[in-house]
């Protein structure tokens, strides 16, 4: 019976020890993928900011409190077109920046279409990718870090340049009760079209282009993600654009602010998604550590017993009887 018991052991050390990679290096990339239908809704603000007010004369004003609505929106449709020609599971967000001022009234409005592969959150190329209805080709990532974030720079798409850039690692922090790792970018000032929809009605870029007036932008951009999900848990930006030769369009100045500030995510967003990344990070736990190293420690564990149980066995059969000596016949 110890024999049979041993070899059942062994069989389950063997299944364990060999489950382990498996739900590792096989089942984690299966698994862990942004769904194509999420929403995300998250609100900034500059408390106070430096605002050019289009309806008052166009003046530079201090005012209170600027607004920054950032929507994601899954496009579950464009998803399953994608997939069938790109051959893995590709999510379509279709993002809003929606600034307002203390008025109320739009500041600026950029939709962006972000398309990249579910898993490792690389872009996807395909018909449709671009910001503030312009075509781009992205490299890098944008929004969210790969699952199991890595302490490195990354290259991370700026939608007002549309170009990417270094975001350096700058170390481990605490935030909220989460271990998170500190990222930041810094935009030099870059000249960068002008929005598609403006705040002054009967206004397009294309009759701002024609008198030689340019827009200029200058950021630093910051994030602390959580590593395990590689989802920000707070953003923040110290933001800075310009209008340059504006006496073509009959302003005051040749260069004017058109809005600075340091955007913070709000306090009551930043709660929702901590909450929600604390919940998310013990799936990714379990498939790539708390289940791998359970399962290769119990398969150990059986292979153990397994040994233990066969020894002991041979020990109580004890060594073979010899045969007596075979007694001569006599002739």
């Amino acid at each position: 019976m110890r024999r049979r018991a041993s070899l059942v052991l062994l069989a389950f050390a063997v299944f364990f020890a060999a489950l382990s990679p498996l739900l590792r290096w096989y089942a984690f990339p299966r698994l862990a993928k942004i769904p194509p239908s999420q929403y995300q809704e998250t609100v900034l603000e500059a408390k106070p900011a430096t605002l050019l007010d289009y309806n008052d004369g166009m003046k530079v004003k201090k005012v209170p409190k600027v607004t920054i609505v950032q929507t994601l929106k899954g496009n579950v449709e464009e998803s399953e077109r994608i997939e069938r020609d790109a051959g893995r599971d590709v999510v379509v967000w279709d993002a809003l920046s929606y600034v307002v001022g203390p008025d109320g009234k739009m500041v600026s409005e950029i939709p962006e279409r972000y398309i990249f592969d579910a898993h490792s959150q690389a872009p996807v190329h395909a018909t449709g990718e671009m910001v503030d209805g312009d075509p781009v080709r992205r490299e890098g990532i944008e929004f969210k870090w790969p699952f199991l974030t890595e302490k490195r720079d990354y290259e991370y798409f700026d939608a007002q340049a549309r170009t990417s850039s270094p975001i350096h690692y700058k170390g481990t922090r605490t935030f909220h009760g989460l271990e998170v790792y500190y990222f930041e970018q810094t935009i030099p000032w870059t000249r960068v079209p002008m929005p598609k929809k403006m705040p002054i009605q009967g206004v397009s870029p294309e009759q701002i282009a024609k008198t030689g007036m340019t827009r200029w932008y200058t950021t630093k951009r910051m994030f602390w993600v959580d590593p395990v999900t590689g989802a920000p848990v707070n953003g923040e930006e110290i933001h800075r654009e310009e209008l340059r030769n504006a006496r073509k369009m009959g302003m005051p100045e040749d260069t004017m602010t058109v809005f600075a500030g340091h955007v913070k995510m709000r306090p009551d967003y930043v709660e929702s998604i901590v909450d929600l990344v604390t919940s998310q990070r013990l799936l990714v736990l379990l498939l790539t550590s708390y289940l791998p190293w359970g399962f290769l420690a119990l398969g150990t564990a059986l292979f153990a017993l397994a040994l233990w149980l066969e020894a002991r066995s041979r020990r109580r059969d004890g060594p073979p009887e010899e045969a007596p000596a075979a007694t001569p016949v006599p002739a």
